[in-house]
């Protein structure tokens, strides 16, 4: 059992952010079903267990419990809504890095969600048809999240094509708006919360690939964010590192440091993907060659 945890652990660190995005999500969904299972053995209901982490419908409720706009889109207690979800997550996730990168996709996939919680939260709030379905109720899922990633690629690359069963070949452009019909005409169904996620959703997928394509990256906020939340969790030693130079630098000015590098290979990465290695630049090139050497790339360089 040690050795099984451990390789699954090694597999998490050494797998991509869509390979963590779904490692998250299945754990979640593990962890939620044996905690389901032993409390029904004790003859205890679970579900209020669940509403501390699902979106709930009420304005009030939700002040209340703010991280549930969060926590909502990594949980599932359906097998066939976990597996349905993270089909989708991993085949556009795979679409959407062959044009931008992890950091930019989990951008979006948390991003997405909050807006769908967002516009699920205020259309049971404006639309006097959600008031006659109780007082509250909750959402869960990766689905708004997953319909983000979906519109973000197939707007952002609308030439894209896939293949399709009995269909052939379709632009993706054109799957995401037959999907988002079937939301759309689908927000007053048994599941009218969850279409409405997914709508809040695509908007918000569309709104980042045409931002991105003015050249402003909205999930930048959130990435930052991330970014210090993880800085928080490491303690480097020694407290004074050396730069490049050879000079010694605060553990500051070295995450700012490794943080800008980051940011350029992204940069020189996107537009490695769009145009090709012949359109980088000769210091693009080098440093393309320098991160894949500090990696473990090693190899001759290509003039």
């Amino acid at each position: 059992m040690d050795e099984f945890l451990t390789k699954l652990r090694r597999s998490y660190e050494a797998g991509s952010l869509l390979t963590k995005l779904l490692y998250i999500n299945v754990g979640v969904f593990v962890v939620v079903r044996v905690a389901l299972i032993a409390l029904r053995l004790f003859n205890l209901e679970g579900t209020p267990l669940l509403a501390m982490f699902q979106t709930p419908s009420n304005i009030g409720l939700l002040l209340l419990r703010p991280w549930t706009v969060v926590t909502y889109m990594f949980l599932h207690v359906d097998v066939f809504h976990l597996l349905f979800n993270m089909l989708w997550l991993y085949t556009f996730g795979r679409i959407f890095l062959l044009f931008l990168d992890g950091r930019r996709l989990v951008g979006v996939y948390l991003t997405g969600g909050i807006a769908g919680a967002v516009l699920y939260v205020a259309a049971y709030a404006f639309f006097p048809y959600f008031r006659g379905m109780g007082q509250t109720s909750y959402l869960m899922g990766a689905s708004a999240s997953v319909m983000a990633i979906v519109f973000a690629v197939s707007f952002y690359r609308k030439d894209y094509t896939v293949n399709l069963l009995f269909i052939g070949q379709i632009k993706l452009l054109y799957l995401a708006l037959g999907v988002f019909a079937i939301d759309f005409f689908s927000i007053t169904s048994s599941n009218a919360g969850g279409h409405i996620a997914h709508i809040g959703g695509a908007l918000w997928g569309f709104t980042f690939a045409s931002a991105l394509q003015r050249g402003r990256d909205l999930t930048a906020p959130i990435n930052r964010i991330l970014d210090r939340l993880a800085n928080l969790k490491k303690q480097r030693e020694p407290q004074m590192k050396a730069t490049p130079g050879g000079r010694a630098e605060s553990d500051e000015a070295y995450r700012e440091r490794k943080r800008r590098e980051a940011d350029t290979l992204d940069e020189i990465l996107d537009k490695l993907r769009r145009s090709g290695y012949e359109s980088l630049s000769a210091d693009e090139k080098k440093t393309l060659f320098d991160a894949s050497r500090a990696q473990g790339g090693g190899g001759d360089r290509t003039p």
